[in-house]
């Protein structure tokens, strides 16, 4: 089979790369390890940039977003129990909307197979070859059946653990990480949402956070210990919790039940540099990885995807290659200002284990900052909204 772009990694990045390059009449196969069923079970965090939403509408499939998504003018800080909102729409000029990852993903999923464009699942030991050269190549096995796709580029979209960044030679690959002591613990409950708005919490109990995805269907998060397991944690143990964290108000307020899906997922900032070898280029989580305070994760995957669909219209339209030479430099600038917003915000409201009382005087200071500055609302807005291509 021959290609001009195999996209590896069927997730939200490589499904939304895929279609804007359809778009473009730039043909494309996207190779999965895993089946639609699973890619659509996991449970994400789903506040979209204004950048994303144009991203889905550029491809056609912000129909069902538009419709059924939640437009968010703010949102709330609270620490140790006095809490205070920021109007992003009055501070940055535009929203967030809340729309599930998972549904952001069916929808590009559901645009692929009516189109008829190449998606191979259960693809496994997938490789890429010769991406220092002129012509590099895939190879995969499914069902027990090795398979070889020729193609112009590579688009890496395969997250942390896929074989896309580990193709980089480590003599070429930097990497940058912080690993943080903790981790979140989430719960789906078909349950009201305690705010119309999200609430990201900072107490001395440590850090939460109340999400939505509808009107019935709401998410929670509190921090937890990093060796904590979701066995350790019942569901009366995660409402106490979570209630002792938030606002007396708040608490009163919410609407327990049952949790449907509960997990706990590690935090970390990472970035690797340069996000592109020869003609291999990594997209969202294969190059780099922020906690998920504010949000930032897909929504920094769709600015990877928006520098590289660009530079390769460029390429096929106009046969300019300056798009494709920059890809990593573009993408990294935009990508280190995200990882600052993430790793500040985390810095802000989380309980470290070597936190000292100067440390917890330091960030209430910051939040008063923040609570009664005009300029620094401005910042934190324009950041949250998310910052332009």
């Amino acid at each position: 089979m021959r290609t001009q772009v195999v996209i590896v990694g069927g997730g939200p990045s490589g499904m939304l790369l895929g279609q804007l390059l359809h778009r473009e009449g730039i043909d494309n196969v996207v190779l999965e390890r895993r089946d639609r069923a699973h890619v659509l079970s996991r449970i994400r965090a789903g506040v979209l940039e204004q950048g994303l939403i144009g991203l889905m509408e550029a491809a056609g499939v912000a129909d069902r977003l538009h419709r059924e998504g939640y437009v968010h003018e703010g949102t709330n800080l609270s620490f140790d129990g006095q809490m205070f909102r920021l109007n992003l729409s009055a501070l940055a000029g535009k929203p967030v909307i809340v729309y599930g990852q998972t549904e952001v993903t069916r929808d590009l999923y559901d645009a692929r197979a009516a189109a008829g464009l190449p998606l191979i699942d259960t693809a496994e030991d997938v490789a890429i070859h010769g991406a220092d050269g002129d012509r590099p190549h895939v190879t995969y096995t499914r069902h027990g059946v090795e398979h070889r796709i020729d193609c112009d580029f590579v688009a890496g979209c395969d997250g942390f653990h896929g074989v896309s960044r580990r193709t980089v030679p480590g003599t070429v690959r930097r990497d940058y990480e912080k690993v943080y002591p903790f981790g979140w613990l989430g719960i789906l409950s078909q349950t009201p949402p305690v705010s119309h708005e999200l609430i990201y919490a900072g107490s001395d109990a440590g850090f939460a956070l109340c999400s939505m995805r509808n009107a019935n269907l709401s998410r929670y998060y509190v921090q937890c210990a990093a060796m904590d397991r979701v066995e350790d944690w019942s569901d009366d143990r995660f409402w106490a919790e979570l209630g002792r964290r938030l606002p007396a108000h708040v608490a009163e307020a919410l609407v327990t039940g049952p949790s449907i899906e509960k997990s706990i997922a590690p935090l970390r900032s990472f970035v690797t540099e340069p996000m592109r070898w020869g003609r291999l280029f990594l997209v969202g989580d294969a190059a780099h990885i922020v906690p998920p305070t504010g949000a930032k994760g897909l929504n920094t995957a769709a600015s990877d995807v928006h520098y590289l669909w660009q530079a390769l219209a460029r390429h096929y339209r106009a046969n300019d290659a300056e798009g494709l030479e920059r890809y990593s430099e573009q993408a990294l600038l935009r990508v280190w200002k995200a990882e600052r917003f993430s790793w500040s915000l985390t810095m802000l409201l989380h309980r470290f284990p070597d936190q000292t009382g100067f440390d917890r005087r330091m960030q209430a200071a910051e939040i008063a900052f923040l609570r009664d500055n005009h300029a620094a609302q401005v910042a934190f807005a324009q950041n949250y909204v998310g910052l332009p291509y």
